[in-house]
């Protein structure tokens, strides 16, 4: 099972690596991290996934708990949260089949965002689904470089993270 946990800790160097140590030291393996400030200077976020049953979020949940420099720790559940990811894809492009990719991109609400003679880089922002669905759609054009952010996710409502 996938979980997501918004993690608010002091921003301060050191603070990231002590969190992936932990993990690290612990055996757990990090599907995606994302870090920023946020609207305080002095704290940061981190949006960790981690695939683990219950026994494992809550261990993870415990251990990070542990951390001197973490403030809060939340599992944000996905129904109960709003998750997306960025992804910048570079697809081959031509003359020829260049209006076909756009229309792609336009089902998808992405952006082109840079057009060359031979490839275009589009932007996407959505869930895990989304950005695999428009990657399987741009294959046959030849992905020349694809990469994708980390997921970041937000508790829908009035409760903060």
């Amino acid at each position: 099972m996938r979980h997501t946990l918004a993690v608010l800790v002091e921003n301060k160097y050191g603070v990231l690596s002590r969190v992936s140590g932990m993990f690290s030291r612990r055996g757990y393996n990090i599907d995606s991290l994302t870090v920023g400030v946020t609207d305080d200077p002095t704290i940061s976020r981190m949006t960790i996934v981690v695939m683990g049953d219950d026994e494992v979020l809550e261990q993870v949940t415990k251990q990070l708990n542990k951390l001197i420099d973490v403030i809060r720790v939340t599992d944000l559940k996905s129904e109960e949260s709003v998750e997306r990811e960025l992804a910048l894809i570079k697809v081959n492009s031509d003359v020829t089949n260049r209006s076909e990719i756009m229309q792609i991109a336009d089902i998808f609400r992405a952006r082109i965002i840079d057009v060359a003679s031979k490839s275009m880089i589009i932007e996407v922002t959505g869930d895990d689904g989304k950005i695999t669905a428009i990657e399987q759609l741009l294959k046959p054009f030849g992905i020349k470089e694809m990469v994708r952010t980390g997921k970041v996710a937000l508790r829908r409502g009035q409760k903060s993270s």
